[in-house]
């Protein structure tokens, strides 16, 4: 599959966007529970709803957030096509609570997805390389 995919990871550092006052008590923006992050709303450049962030994968062996899992396309949950994105395409607003996504929902519908009762095995390195090789990221693993 080809796409134009570009992700912006040119500064991984900003990929958290908050207006409000990061010295504030409590947790975030930069180290957040997962909870809090599921259900958020994922949304294209254009502002355009993608779906919601479904469950945040953890590679529990190195400790690495591997992928956010992104359900879209159906109505209350029902029909939702589930999309493993890799987390370092994702950037944050805490403000509006939402991701912002640097692909169409075209893109998307193209993605490599599974449904809700036909899970990856999301330790499979093929599997995962297709995952990475879409949206033309370098695989978590393989990153310092």
């Amino acid at each position: 599959m080809k796409t134009n995919l570009q992700p912006d990871v040119s500064n991984q550092s900003n990929r958290v966007y908050a207006k409000s006052d990061s010295t504030s008590e409590g947790p975030g923006p930069r180290v957040m529970g997962a909870t809090t992050l599921v259900g958020n709303e994922v949304c294209d450049r254009q502002d355009e709803n993608l779906g919601k962030i479904h469950e945040i994968m953890l590679d529990t062996a190195t400790g690495h957030v591997a992928y956010a899992v992104l359900a879209a396309g159906g109505f209350l949950g029902v029909g939702d096509k589930y999309f493993a994105i890799p987390w370092e395409m994702l950037e944050l607003d805490t403000d509006y609570k939402q991701f912002t996504l640097n692909i169409s929902k075209d893109e998307l519908k193209q993605a490599p997805g599974f449904d809700k009762d036909h899970w990856p095995s999301m330790a499979d390195t093929t599997w995962a390389e297709e995952i990475h090789g879409y949206y033309k990221t370098t695989p978590y693993w393989e990153r310092n």
